[in-house]
């Protein structure tokens, strides 16, 4: 059976906020409350692998601009979180 869109996406924002890396808890969880909710399904699958296959200093790296996305994740959502500002 199918996880619920909505189980989904606040299993998602968990794991955004609770990485293990304050930096990163910040970004993904501020990225991930702005723009969980109007991701869809193939979106969703782009941040869930990203979370899911990635360590988290390397999507802060990426992220950040430090270092160069690899071409198979520059998707929308990469681009999306690179071009994120902090609302503070």
């Amino acid at each position: 059976m199918a996880e619920d869109i909505e189980i989904r996406r606040k299993r998602l924002l968990h794991r955004s906020l609770y990485t293990g890396m304050k930096e990163v808890d910040i970004l993904l969880g501020s990225f991930a409350r702005r723009h969980l909710q109007t991701f869809t399904e193939v979106e969703l699958d782009q941040y869930e692998a990203l979370l899911e296959n990635y360590d988290d200093p390397q999507i802060y790296a990426w992220a950040i601009g430090r270092d160069p996305v690899p071409p198979h994740l520059d998707t929308g959502v990469m681009k999306l979180l690179k071009s994120y500002k902090l609302p503070f």
